[in-house]
C-alpha cells in the first residue's frame, strides 16, 4: 500500500522538513507523507507517540479513545489543557496536537475500538494500540495481519513498559560497507571512463552501500502465549527480560478489571496483582519467583519519564516502518525503569 506513493512534497514541506529529508532521503520522506495512522488509546504514552509521528509529517492521524480525562492523566499526558477534567480524551488532546504540525490531517473519535467492525481499520496505513485488553489487542492485530497493515501495540503501567509490532513481511533498505570484491568491480568499471586521479590520501573514508532485507514477523498471540516449559524456550529463561513476565500479569489485571491498577485502591490492587502472579506464571510455565516479590510498587500510573522513553522508540519504530528505512525492532521492546534496563527481543 505505501509502495505506490505519487504524492509530490510541496515547497512549504520540504522547507518543514528539509533536515528528515536530508537524513533518510525524499521517497522515504514521501512513504511518510502518504501513511494514514489510528492511535488508539491517548494516554501519556499516546500523547508521546503522537507527538513523535505529528511532527515527522505523516499524511493524517486519528484519535481514537473513548475514555474520560482524569486527575491522573495530568501527570503524564501534556497535551490535555486542565480545563479538559472529565471530558473525552481524544477531543481533548485534539487542539494541541494540530498545533504541533498544521499540515497533517488530525481527527479525534471519542467511540470505543470495541465498538468498531472490522472493516473500519483498513482505512489505515498503521494502527497503534495503547490501553487496550489483551483480548482487544489480538483481535487487532489479527485484523491487520490479514490486512497487510503495519500494527503496532504499546503500554506503560508505573515504572514498567513495553512495546510490540507486527509488520507481516517487511522490506526495508539498510546502509552497508561495500566489501574488497566490490570495490575492485566497481573500481575497473569506472577506471575507462573516470580522469586520471588526484594524489590519494592515506586513510579513505569507507564506502557504503544501500541493500534492501526483508524480515517477517509474527503475531501478537503466538509471541504472548508461549509455553516456558518446552525445552527451546527453557534455555531463554536466564536472558529473558522480566518485564515480559510483569506485562503479561498486568494485561491480565487489566483484561479481568477492565482497568489498569490504580492509584485510589492501592492495597487491594496489590493484592490482586499477587494472585494474578501466582495462578498466572505457573500456567505459561514459570515460577512466580522469576518477577522481583515488590513488582507491584512499582505499576501504578503512566509515569511521564517512562512513557518519554517507550514513546520515544514506539513512534520512532513506526516511523522507520512507513519510511522503510533501517531495520525494525522484532518484535518486543521492554522497558524497565526500576532499573534502567531497556531490551529487544524476538519471541515465537
Amino acid at each position: 500500500m505505501l509502495e505506490k506513493i505519487t504524492d509530490k512534497i510541496t515547497e512549504d514541506e520540504a522547507a518543514l522538513y528539509d533536515r528528515q529529508i536530508r537524513l533518510w532521503g525524499l521517497d522515504a520522506q514521501r512513504r511518510l507523507r502518504a501513511a494514514r495512522v489510528l492511535l488508539i488509546g491517548v494516554g501519556g504514552l499516546g500523547a508521546e507517540v503522537a507527538k513523535n509521528i505529528v511532527l515527522s509529517g505523516i499524511k493524517s492521524l486519528t484519535l481514537l479513545d473513548h475514555q474520560v480525562v482524569t486527575k491522573e492523566a495530568f501527570t503524564s499526558q501534556f497535551l490535555i489543557p486542565r480545563s479538559e477534567l472529565g471530558k473525552n480524551r481524544a477531543e481533548s488532546s485534539l487542539g494541541r496536537v494540530q498545533l504541533l504540525n498544521p499540515m497533517v490531517e488530525i481527527s479525534a473519535d471519542p467511540t470505543d475500538v470495541a465498538d468498531k467492525e472490522d472493516a473500519f481499520f483498513t482505512d489505515f496505513d498503521v494502527v497503534c494500540a495503547t490501553c487496550c485488553e489483551k483480548q482487544q489487542l489480538q483481535r487487532l492485530n489479527e485484523i491487520c495481519h490479514k490486512s497487510d497493515i503495519l500494527f503496532f501495540a504499546g503500554d506503560v503501567f508505573g515504572f514498567y513498559g513495553a512495546m510490540f509490532s507486527d509488520l507481516n513481511t517487511h522490506e526495508y533498505a539498510v546502509e552497508v560497507k561495500q566489501n574488497s570484491a566490490e570495490k575492485a568491480i566497481d573500481a575497473t568499471s569506472a577506471a575507462s571512463t573516470a580522469p586520471p586521479a588526484a594524489k590519494k590520501q592515506k586513510t579513505e573514508p569507507a564506502e557504503m552501500k544501500t541493500v534492501k532485507k526483508t524480515t517477517k514477523f509474527t503475531r501478537f498471540s503466538s509471541a504472548l502465549n508461549i509455553n516456558w516449559r518446552e525445552e527451546a524456550y527453557v534455555k531463554r529463561l536466564k536472558r529473558m527480560p522480566k518485564t515480559f513476565f510483569i506485562y503479561r500479569v498486568l494485561l491480565e489485571f487489566r483484561s479481568v478489571h477492565r482497568r489498569d491498577p490504580s492509584v485510589e485502591h492501592v492495597q487491594t490492587d496489590k493484592e490482586e496483582l499477587k494472585q494474578i502472579s501466582s495462578r498466572l506464571l505457573p500456567q505459561i510455565g514459570v515460577e512466580p519467583t522469576i518477577i522481583q516479590e515488590d513488582f507491584y510498587d512499582y505499576c501504578f500510573a503512566e509515569l511521564c519519564c517512562v512513557c518519554a522513553v517507550v514513546g520515544g522508540v514506539l513512534a520512532q519504530e513506526i516511523i522507520k516502518a512507513v519510511s522503510q528505512k533501517d531495520a525494525p525492532h522484532r518484535n518486543f521492546f521492554f522497558y524497565d525503569g526500576v532499573s534502567g534496563d531497556g531490551m529487544v527481543d524476538c519471541l515465537a
